[in-house]
């Protein structure tokens, strides 16, 4: 999964107005004693140098005990994530949200939302409109993810779209 998604970020590259001095992550993982799986807890800060200004992102990912659980197709049964996004300009609040997978619900099918986690979320780029974010929400431990781009403005305003997958590419190009 985790692949997947810095593939999807990896390939939209980066514009020169956007400057990195640190990223940290923090990882741990974990299966309980009733055998409930969850993702490691991570937490990504970096400074996003946007139009002259400099701006700090902060995404922390933790398992979200009191979420309805997922279960694959072999019972496994998985945690769910909240996905926490601020950002800052100095001492100013320009965004700060807390995910689950159902704020992405309107661009996902119901069945797929069924089986699925919100498993990640990293910067991607900047674009004039504002900070770019990768969201993917996938079945746990496979391959099978939905890549959303969420859009922070300056001022604070989000929006998103679904984002095309490779295969969905090559398959109208055939």
């Amino acid at each position: 999964m985790l692949l997947g998604l810095t593939t999807m970020v990896a390939c939209t590259g980066n514009k020169d107005t956007t400057k990195h001095d640190e990223t940290r992550i923090v990882l741990k993982d974990s299966v309980d004693s009733q055998g409930v799986q969850r993702m490691q807890p991570s937490k990504m800060e970096q400074t996003i140098t946007f139009k002259g200004k400099d701006y700090q992102s902060f995404v922390n990912r933790v398992p979200g005990d009191s979420l309805a659980r997922v279960k694959n197709d072999m019972g496994d049964v998985f945690v769910d994530n909240t996905i926490t996004l601020r950002l800052t300009r100095g001492n100013e609040k320009v965004f700060n949200k807390t995910f689950t997978k159902h704020n992405f619900s309107s661009l996902i099918g119901a069945d797929f939302m069924k089986h699925a986690i919100l498993e990640g979320m990293v910067f991607d780029k900047t674009t004039s409109q504002g900070f770019v974010y990768a969201v993917s929400v996938s079945y746990p431990q496979t391959d099978l993810y939905i890549p959303i781009s969420v859009t922070i403005t300056p001022d604070g305003k989000m929006s998103m779209v679904k984002e095309e997958l490779m295969e969905e590419i090559y398959e109208v190009d055939s």
